[in-house]
């Protein structure tokens, strides 16, 4: 069963530098870990009621559970860990899913 590791982003303070790291410096450290099948990454630009409650959503998808638990263990995952604490602390809710 597949399973997905889903990164939820509230609106950051300066937009355009939030996602140029995200784009140039931690996709590519979250595109190393191992198992990974793809990453599929949505702008959210509305919501039916009111302000969005989040501002961008990273949904990242490993085959099966027993991959992506080595895949979260792995040096790659830490790095990229590391690097998404160092620029979104405080802005990011992860939720896995299957």
């Amino acid at each position: 069963m597949t399973v997905k590791l889903i990164a939820l982003y509230t609106k950051p303070d300066d937009e355009a530098a939030f996602l140029e790291h995200y784009q140039t410096v931690h996709l590519p450290l979250v595109e190393q870990t191992p198992h990974l099948e793809k990453t599929v990454i949505h702008r959210v630009t509305g919501a039916p009621f009111g302000e969005p409650a989040y501002f961008l959503i990273a949904e990242m998808y490993f085959p099966d559970r027993a991959q992506f638990d080595e895949a979260m263990a792995s040096p790659e995952n830490r790095t990229a860990g590391k690097d998404l604490m160092s620029f979104a602390k405080g802005l990011f809710t992860l939720l896995i899913a299957e």
